[in-house]
C-alpha cells in the first residue's frame, strides 16, 4: 500500500489546542468492526462498554522534560533541542533546530527555564543520515537528574504556546494519571483521558487493569517518508512487560477472554513480545521496531482505545489494520469513520477526543 493511502483532510481549527477542563470530559467514537457501526458516546461510558473478565492495558511510561534551549558559545545564535535517545550516560542522539549551525564540535550553552545559562555544555558529536546530533553533555553529573529543573514538556508541534507561561498546565496534562517509569519524549496520548475514579469504575466491573512500558520515542511519531509502507523502517523503542502482565493476559487468552489495548504503544509492546513467542506472552525486556499496517492478523489485542491520529502516520495505519484484521479493507473504515468525525466536530491528535474500536 501506499502512505498517500492515508491521506485525509482535517480542518486546523479541529486540531485540540488545549485538553478539556475534565480529563474524562472528552467524547468517544465507538467502532464495532463486525457492522462498521458507529455510536457516538462521551468517554465517561468506558466502563459501560467493558466487561467482566476484560484485560485493560495501560502504557506506563512517563513522558520527561524532553525539550532543552541552548546558545551557541561561539556565535549566542539560539538552539532547540529534542532529546530522542540515551546512548550513554550524558550522550544522547536528539533532534536539533536548526540543524544545519550544529556542525560536529559545536558547544552549546544550555539554558535554564527563565532563559538564563547553566554550567552544562553540549557539544556535537556525530551527525546520522536522517539530520539528527549526538550531543555529549558536561558539567553535570547526568542530564537526566536535572531535566526537571532546565527541560520542558516536549508538546507536538501542532499545539502551539506563544508564551513559556503557557506550559505550566501542561506539565501535568501532558501526563497520565498513572506514569510511572520516565524515558517517553511524547505521551501515549490514549491514556491522558484517564482518570483515578474511572479507573476504579474498570476495576469495581470485575476488569483486570495492568501495566506495560513503550518509550515513546521517534518510532512512534516520526512521519512516514517512504511512498510504499513496505520499505518504511521504525525506529527502536524501548519496552517492558512483566510477569504479573504476561500472566494476567495468557490466563485471560486461554479463558476466550478480551484483552483491551489502551493506546497503540500498548498494542506494540503486546504484539512484539508475541511475535517472539509464537503468539504467547513471556516477560521481556529490549526494543521494538514493529511496523504494523494492513493486512495484520492480531495475536493478542482484541479492543483498542486511541485518539485520532495525523494523516500518514504509522498510527494512522496502526488502527486501520485492527480496523479488519487480517485484510486491507479497515484503510476505508477508518477513514470513513475519521470523515464522520469531522463531520460531528470531533477534536483531533493529542489533546483531541478518544476512539474505541471492538
Amino acid at each position: 500500500m501506499r502512505t498517500a493511502d492515508y491521506f485525509y483532510d482535517l480542518p486546523p481549527d479541529l486540531i485540540a489546542q488545549h485538553p478539556c477542563e475534565r480529563r474524562d470530559g472528552s467524547r468517544l467514537m465507538v467502532l464495532h468492526r463486525t457492522t462498521a457501526q458507529l455510536e457516538h458516546q462521551y468517554f465517561t461510558r468506558l466502563p459501560s462498554f467493558l466487561q467482566t473478565g476484560d484485560v485493560l492495558v495501560l502504557n506506563n511510561s512517563r513522558v520527561i522534560p524532553a525539550r532543552l534551549r541552548g546558545v551557541n558559545r561561539q556565535t549566542s545564535g539560539r538552539f532547540e533541542i529534542l532529546l530522542l535517545e540515551e546512548v550513554a550516560l550524558n550522550d544522547w542522539w536528539v533532534m536539533l533546530k536548526p540543524g544545519k549551525r550544529a556542525r560536529p564540535g559545536t558547544q552549546i550553552n544550555l539554558l535554564d527555564r527563565h532563559a538564563q545559562p547553566t554550567a552544562i555544555i553540549a557539544t556535537v558529536s556525530d551527525v546520522n543520515a536522517e539530520g539528527h546530533r549526538r550531543l555529549v553533555f558536561t558539567g553535570v553529573p547526568d542530564i537526566r537528574q536535572v531535566l526537571d529543573q532546565i527541560g520542558e514538556i516536549p508538546l507536538p508541534p501542532y499545539i502551539t504556546r506563544p508564551h513559556p507561561h503557557e506550559l505550566a498546565a501542561d506539565q501535568q496534562r501532558y501526563q497520565t494519571v498513572y506514569a510511572q517509569t520516565p524515558g517517553s519524549v511524547a505521551a501515549p496520548t490514549a491514556g491522558l483521558h484517564f482518570t483515578p475514579e474511572i479507573l476504579d469504575q474498570i476495576r469495581q466491573i470485575g476488569v483486570t487493569v495492568c501495566d506495560v512500558t513503550l518509550h515513546v520515542g521517534l518510532g512512534t511519531f516520526a512521519p512516514v517518508k517512504a511512498e510504499s509502507l513496505d520499505t518504511h523502517v521504525m525506529h527502536e523503542e524501548r519496552l517492558e512487560i512483566g510477569s504479573a502482565t504476561v500472566q494476567a493476559i495468557n490466563h485471560a487468552k486461554i479463558a476466550g477472554r478480551r484483552i483491551i489495548a489502551a493506546g497503540t504503544t500498548s498494542v506494540r509492546v503486546l504484539e512484539s513480545v508475541a511475535a517472539l513467542h509464537q503468539g504467547t506472552l513471556a516477560p521481556y525486556s529490549g526494543k521494538t521496531r514493529i511496523f504494523i499496517y494492513p493486512p495484520y492478523d492480531f495475536k493478542v489485542v482484541d479492543g483498542l482505545l486511541t485518539n485520532f491520529h495525523l494523516p500518514c502516520s504509522t498510527l494512522l495505519m496502526l488502527v486501520s489494520a485492527f480496523a479488519s484484521p487480517g485484510t486491507i479493507a479497515g484503510r476505508s473504515t477508518i477513514l470513513a469513520a475519521y470523515a464522520e468525525a469531522i463531520r460531528q466536530r470531533y477534536r483531533f491528535f493529542s489533546y483531541g477526543d478518544a476512539m474505541l474500536i471492538l
